[in-house]
């Protein structure tokens, strides 16, 4: 006989949820009359449609069309004045669409989510979605077949189409869009690298590899598993990373392995990629104020130094096992200077500064090994905060410590702006690629096996999430991306778009009306 299984019956299960949430609302309760500001959770709307008639619905869907299409024009004469100084080297005789309305088109299939170069040609060329598209950009005079666009891009200087949309940012902050979310007078900037994606072949000669162990079952000679060549992209990303949640794409340096030491035998690494970014990040902004927020892989001297030679703030992470030197004057000073301390609460945490000003650090130069130094600042903050433990209603206390080097000193007035609104906001450009992967922009995929054109791609991609960043931040949005999320948002309009919702007449309004960004 089989015994009886202990598992909780449905009843129980459901009594269970019940009384979790019950516990919730007590610890939130609990939170609130501490004076603890308890996060609310952002959660699509879980309502019926608000509309009751078919009219209701046409209207409501002008208006998400309007404010999007507006959001997107507002920036196109920026965008247009500088696509059309790209040299056009293709023959006069054979041109059938102008250079600027192939890559407009471009940024369209990525800011509409078009999943591959066939379903873009396939969707975007459909007769009505075709006709709505022209009379909402009269831009476009016709609508290319997707090849077209990739046989440009491997004819024009792609790095050209960054320019753009560096133009583009560098308008906006001309306009002063962003100078509420600025961080000590700073424009916070991220910059992180990730793998765009791999292959078992080797495609380009650009391509970097190395060398990853097969499935069980393939052994060498020896009896060791066998390691096969993989040849993979990867990509060093920065963008604009500001404490309200908006994370703008900026600038992109794509690994090579040309780019490595031949005489080493080292390929081209993030440390190599990070120098040729800076140096193009400072020539694109000479004189604006910049805060650098890095992760652990940058507490280095060469990092620090780079910075202050640009002139440049900065917030690194710092780990356990880096910079022995400083974690030692850290942990020496920390207790004997008590008035370097803060207690405060943010969110439903509350938490604990102690920082530690004007620590040499010293290390060998790289190139010369001759002794430098550079004067750093250390902060660190431990931070606990309750919750209910998963499958339970008890209330448990949980902890974090977050380390970081300063270049500016620490002090009671800064640190909570320094660290909790700007060094914590670095994971801004992690959740940025984790959307460019996984939510509508294709990240991982190739679009092209020439080098250059997968290049350019990837520019009009990282251009396109720029415009829908600043459409879903837009005062416009607000209540569409609350109802219905920034990927049901885009799919709204899209839809609405390639069906008949919409007379030619309001189509050309909204084309042809005023546009301005707003900012929430």
């Amino acid at each position: 006989m089989s015994k009886r299984s202990r598992r909780p019956g449905r009843e129980a299960i459901k009594a269970q949820i019940k009384d979790r949430k019950k516990a919730q609302r007590k610890l939130r309760d609990a939170q609130k009359a501490q004076g603890l500001d308890v996060p609310s959770s952002a959660t699509v709307s879980n309502r019926k449609c608000p509309c009751k008639t078919v009219e209701e619905e046409g209207d409501m869907r002008l208006a998400a069309v309007t404010a999007q299409i507006k959001a997107y024009r507002a920036q196109l004469p920026v965008l247009l004045k500088r696509l059309s100084k790209i040299k056009d080297t293709r023959n006069p005789k054979k041109i059938k669409h102008k250079l600027t309305v192939l890559l407009i088109y471009g940024i369209l299939c990525f800011a509409f989510q078009m999943a591959s170069r066939r379903e873009s040609t396939r969707e975007m060329t459909r007769p009505k979605f075709m006709a709505n598209l022209r009379r909402l950009f009269p831009e476009l005079e016709d609508l290319p077949h997707h090849d077209t666009l990739a046989r440009l891009l491997a004819q024009i200087d792609v790095t050209d189409l960054e320019q753009a949309h560096l133009d583009m940012v560098r308008h906006l902050i001309r306009s002063k869009k962003f100078l509420r979310y600025l961080i000590g007078g700073c424009y916070p900037i991220a910059i992180d690298g990730t793998q765009k994606f791999k292959r078992a072949h080797l495609w380009d000669e650009e391509c970097l590899e190395r060398k990853v162990s097969t499935k069980k079952g393939d052994e060498d000679k020896a009896g060791e598993p066998e390691k096969k060549k993989q040849y993979y992209v990867y990509v060093l990303e920065a963008n604009l990373a500001f404490e309200n949640g908006m994370v703008i794409p900026l600038l992109s340096e794509i690994l090579s392995y040309t780019e490595g030491d031949n005489e080493k035998n080292k390929q081209d690494c993030e440390q190599r990629a990070f120098k040729r970014l800076a140096k193009r990040l400072k020539q694109s902004f000479p004189r604006l104020s910049i805060m650098v927020l890095l992760d652990g892989l940058y507490p280095n001297g060469p990092v620090m130094e780079l910075c202050r030679k640009y002139n440049w703030d900065f917030m690194i992470v710092l780990q356990n096992d880096s910079l022995p030197s400083v974690w030692e004057e850290m942990e020496g000073l920390k207790d004997q200077q008590p008035e370097n301390g803060l207690h405060r609460n943010w969110g439903n945490r509350r938490q604990h500064f102690r920082w530690v000003n004007d620590i040499d650090y010293r290390y060998s130069c790289p190139i010369t090994k001759k002794e430098k130094k550079q004067l750093v600042h250390g902060v660190i903050c431990e931070e606990s905060w309750e919750e209910i433990a998963p499958g339970s209603t008890d209330v448990v206390t949980k902890t974090s410590r977050h380390v970081w080097i300063s270049a500016e000193p620490l002090h009671k007035r800064t640190v909570h702006e320094r660290c909790n609104l700007g060094a914590r906001h670095r994971w801004g450009i992690e959740s940025c690629i984790l959307v460019e992967k996984h939510q509508g922009y294709e990240y991982e995929h190739c679009f092209s096996y020439d080098w250059k054109v997968m290049c350019g791609y990837h520019y009009l991609m990282r251009l396109g999430h720029a415009l829908n960043v600043l459409a879903r931040h837009s005062h416009a949005l607000v209540k569409f991306v609350r109802d219905l999320g920034v990927r049901g948002l885009i799919a709204f309009v899209r839809n609405t778009i390639a069906s008949p919702w919409i007379d030619a007449e309001d189509l050309r309004q909204i084309a042809t009306g005023p546009c301005q960004l707003r900012l929430e």
